[in-house]
């Protein structure tokens, strides 16, 4: 019986839509303990100076994470464990070299970083560290310092597992995160205070691993310290790595702004950055996460094989399928955004100004779904291609733009009355306290789009014939989404009529029948345009459900 599960566990999955279905899957699964666990947040404190204490404990912990780590990380060592896929005692050395490197690296950065917390997070959080949770805000930031280690530790076991295509235990492991965090605030908080919030997510930490574990120990890689460093090994990896950190560092920079500059706003504007964020990422972890992890194993083998028609066409498949899934998710946010804040969030503690604002951050955000999954699509790319640095300039140069973009439309928002008063207009928001941390979300969606649109310009360079069939796809579901979009908006006047309104199911109801129906006549539209991507979608379902082998549908049938 315990053989059976662990084959199951174990098992390989080969095609595309499969390999992404099931991290969809998983990854839905995932986002809905993560919406729990933001309902409990909003519930139980709402808006609140402790959950922006709570988000901001995360910043310092998550930047060193990605400094650090990022040379075990799927993205960079995949396409190295590819290559040495049939031969287990080099695969070892190498693991357990890149394994003793990291657990060093870590751990002296982690007790430099320990510290001098208190005097970084007086540097740039200054308002909450001299608040009333001031004391909270480094206490949480030192223990969560635990985060880069057991995550490394895990990103590590990741890319192991993922190499052999064993997606279903790695897809579980930020389900079982997750869960640790909810044990927090459910089980934690009672007993312990505003610490049982931190001892969850310790606990969620320790799942990540251990349930990663189990596969990497049935494929005899469990990594171990050693003094027979393979310098060349670790040097190469480590240059691959370097351009992926600083790309990835990027991100954390611009989320550590965010949160500094919303620290210095009215207390709860990091919850509202963070919730609507959360929210926003509910998608993007879906479809554009889901994808590209999908397809990575598998564009890092072509491209080492020389195989470079199937790769720019593995790429291709996943990027239509990205925007089909993406496009009409995104209007469906924009559209059904106060159902959605209202549903997910509007309890307890949330009051009506909180979802108001939540529900505005969440509709900028939406804007950029398609770009930030496209994004992580085209870095992938280039990684399993081996070129790390153009994805790098392209980032930096976007990082700037959004952090310099931050500044810019705030002191607008604050300068300009007209430009205020018809953002907050377009919004519903008019003279709540504190709009001014909607400049946020619309800085990092206008960086998204700018990155976005460098990046695929660069790449069909790099890769002729990319765009060609990626248009039509575009064209037909943004004209599908946005009917739908219009639809659903006029489902929502009418629900709202024979729908209690007062209550959570009626407020539910109403935000997802109208969706159902905004969704529906978009499909109707893109079979009538006789869509690929819909087709292809039924056929896998089809394949899947009478069990042939290959769920990826033929080359010759994509680009016909």
């Amino acid at each position: 019986m315990v053989e059976r599960i662990l084959r199951f566990f174990n098992r390989e999955i080969k095609g595309l839509h499969e390999a992404a279905y099931l991290l969809a899957f998983f990854t839905f699964f995932s986002q809905i303990l993560g919406v729990i666990r933001d309902r409990l947040l909003a519930h139980t404190f709402g808006a609140s100076e402790i959950v922006d204490i709570y988000y901001a404990s995360f910043r310092i912990p998550d930047f060193l994470f990605v400094l650090v780590t990022s040379f075990i990380s799927a993205s960079v060592l995949i396409p190295f464990l590819s290559r040495t896929i049939l031969d287990k005692s080099k695969m070892k050395e190498m693991i357990d070299s890149l394994f003793s490197i990291f657990m060093i690296a870590v751990l002296a950065t982690s007790v430099l970083v320990f510290i001098f917390i208190p005097t970084i997070l007086k540097t740039f959080m200054p308002l909450l560290v001299k608040g009333q949770y001031g004391g909270d805000l480094i206490l949480f930031t030192r223990i969560l310092l635990l985060s880069p280690i057991l995550l490394g530790i895990s990103q590590l076991f990741g890319s192991i597992v993922q190499t052999y295509r064993r997606f279903f235990v790695y897809a579980m492991s930020p389900v079982v995160y997750n869960l640790g965090i909810i044990v927090g605030i459910v089980f934690f908080y009672p007993v312990f205070g505003t610490i049982g919030l931190i001892y969850g997510v310790v606990v969620g930490l320790l799942l990540h691993v251990i349930i990663q574990l189990p596969s990497v120990a049935r494929n005899r890689l469990i990594p171990k310290l050693t003094l027979k460093i393979n310098w060349p090994v670790v040097r190469e990896v480590v240059l691959v790595s370097l351009p992926r950190a600083i790309t990835l560092g990027s991100t954390q920079l611009i989320l550590f702004v965010f949160v500094a500059v919303a620290g210095t706003l009215i207390s709860g504007s990091i919850a509202i950055f963070n919730f609507s964020y959360n929210l926003q990422a509910v998608p993007l972890a879906i479809i554009g996460v889901s994808y590209s992890m999908a397809a990575f194993p598998t564009l890092s083998r072509l491209f080492s094989d020389g195989n470079h028609q199937d790769f720019l066409g593995h790429l291709i498949a996943a990027a239509r399928h990205i925007i089909f899934w993406s496009t009409p998710i995104i209007v469906m946010f924009i559209v059904l955004r106060a159902q959605i804040v209202r549903t997910v969030l509007g309890t307890g503690e949330f009051d009506w100004a909180d979802t108001k604002l939540t529900a505005a951050a969440l509709a900028i955000f939406s804007i950029s779904a398609l770009a930030q999954s496209l994004v992580l699509l085209f870095v992938r790319g280039y990684y399993s291609a081996g070129q790390t640095k153009k994805p790098l300039l392209i980032n930096l140069f976007s990082m700037i733009i959004t952090i310099a973009l931050t500044f810019v439309f705030a002191e607008i928002f604050n300068s300009s009355v007209g430009f205020r008063h018809f953002f907050e207009s377009l919004l519903r928001v008019s003279s709540l306290p504190g709009s001014v941390v909607l400049m946020l979300p619309l800085a990092f969606s206008v960086g998204s789009i700018i990155n976005v649109v460098l990046l695929w310009v660069i790449f069909e360079k790099d890769f002729r014939g990319f765009s060609l069939t990626i248009w039509r796809t575009l064209v037909q579901t943004m004209f599908a989404s946005l009917i739908a979009g219009v639809v659903s908006y006029v489902s929502l006047q009418f629900f709202a009529v024979i729908l209690d309104q007062s209550r959570l199911v009626g407020i539910f109801l109403q935000g997802f029948l109208s969706g159902v129906v905004g969704l529906v006549v978009g499909a109707l539209i893109l079979i009538l345009l006789r869509n690929e991507e819909i087709l292809e979608v039924a056929k896998s379902i089809k394949n899947k459900v009478w069990r042939t082998r290959n769920v990826l549908i033929d080359q010759e049938e994509l680009s016909g």
